[in-house]
């Protein structure tokens, strides 16, 4: 006796065996840029401010106190393992950082409880499509467990500028393929029946984005 899933399997492929061929699909849509890059961050920063996130421009030198203070005195706050240390301010008062291991199983990995419980987490990123204002999680040592960036409240995230691209293909094409990808256009938000916007229910309610030049 077969299975479920094989008999499921057999009957749609005896389904689609008359099926007509798929056509080939015209892409002739533009999937590079020749914009300069000042044009890019300037598209995207526009992108993210009609998002409702707040936007800073900080070098290296300038990132740790630019963080302090979107952080406030008392925060608690989360870190992937991987992220540069340099770009944190110091620990003071109450002001605590946790590092957060990016394999869930570790002992140390923070749960649901937990994150909820801390004020922000701060996070670099793979890549951002000016175009469509969009920036690009993939899990890297930099930007951690998918849970991190959206349990918390506040995000704070680093985008440096030479991660900047125009098109969603050209960001797609810096993704690995197999990555589990987080797409964040500003802070989480969503509509009800009336159309009142409420935010923060599938993710943090509060966006800064930091480009890093």
């Amino acid at each position: 006796m077969t299975d479920a899933k094989t008999e499921i399997l057999a009957r749609i492929r005896g389904a689609l065996h008359d099926a007509p061929p798929v056509p080939e699909v015209e892409r002739s849509y533009r999937s590079t840029s020749d914009r300069p890059r000042e044009e890019l961050v300037e598209m995207l920063e526009d992108r993210l401010v009609d998002y409702k996130a707040a936007v800073h421009h900080e070098t290296p030198e300038s990132l740790p106190a630019r963080i302090a203070e979107l952080l406030g005195a008392s925060a608690r706050y989360v870190v992937p393992d991987g992220l540069d240390r340099s770009w944190l301010p110091e620990e003071s008062g109450m002001r605590r950082v946790i590092v957060d291991p990016n394999d869930a199983r570790a002992a140390s990995a923070l749960g649901v409880r937990e994150l909820n419980a801390v004020d922000a987490v701060v996070t670099s990123s793979t890549v951002s499509c000016a175009e469509t204002g969009t920036i690009f999680l993939t899990g890297r040592a930099d930007e951690g467990r998918r849970a991190i960036s959206l349990v918390p409240d506040h995000h704070i995230c680093v985008v440096p500028l030479d991660s900047v691209v125009e098109l969603i293909p050209e960001a797609l094409a810096r993704v690995e393929p197999t990555a589990p990808v987080t797409m964040i256009s500003g802070p989480s938000a969503t509509s009800d029946i009336e159309l009142e916007r409420v935010e923060g229910v599938h993710g943090p309610r509060r966006l800064d984005v930091v480009l890093l030049g």
